[in-house]
């Protein structure tokens, strides 16, 4: 396996207030603890989609942003791994556990996921309709591992936008497997997220 990684680091960061790739988090910016995430956990090289040092342009879509990340991978890449600057507390621990699932194999792709906790509703405008089910419910995050393959064929599929990889490679029939996310491994989606990041760096 030769495995390499994609840092999304191009959104606009509507609800955070603006770009977050090039916030700090303890002295350095979200992007390189994404980025040294996957290289702490095995990635053979990184490539950094955004306006950061060393990186390279991103797209409107998050899609456009990955699709010129694979675009640019080595040409003796066989695998990939997809990660959110946003999540800068992921862990190499976690990194190692989504490749060693997609090692074995018998799917395109591997998500680290962890379970819903709160009830769920579905609303129209401010009023209730249904609430869900939680049983068998995952919140999904990254890092994501995919054969390099699976997910250039998902891209090449459709132009539809998606939230993360996997739901791409999905439509495309690809098999996705889960493993166990971690707690700690947050998003950075608001101003006050990152004050709880900073709270729990040791």
């Amino acid at each position: 396996m030769k495995l390499h990684g994609i840092v999304v680091a191009a959104g606009s960061g509507t609800r955070f207030g603006g770009p977050k790739a090039q916030v700090a988090l303890a002295g350095r910016p979200l992007w390189q603890w994404a980025r040294d995430a996957l290289v702490g956990g095995g990635a053979l090289s990184v490539v950094v989609v955004g306006d950061v040092a060393g990186g390279i342009r991103g797209g409107a879509r998050r899609r456009d942003s990955v699709a010129a990340g694979l675009d640019v991978l080595p040409v003796s890449a066989t695998h990939v791994l997809v990660h959110d600057a946003a999540r800068p507390l992921a862990s190499p621990d976690l990194v190692r556990q989504v490749i060693a699932r997609l090692e074995r194999g018998d799917v395109a792709g591997v998500v680290p996921a962890v379970p819903v906790r709160d009830t769920i509703k579905r609303l129209e405008g401010d009023l209730v309709i249904a609430t869900l089910e939680r049983f068998g419910l995952v919140a999904v995050q990254t890092p994501q591992a995919f054969a390099l393959e699976a997910l250039r064929h998902a891209h090449g599929e459709s132009d539809e936008d998606s939230t993360d990889d996997a739901a791409l490679v999905e439509r495309a029939g690809g098999a996705i497997a889960v493993v166990a996310g971690d707690p700690a491994n947050l998003k950075i989606t608001y101003p006050e997220d990152l004050e709880v990041a900073e709270r729990m760096i040791p």
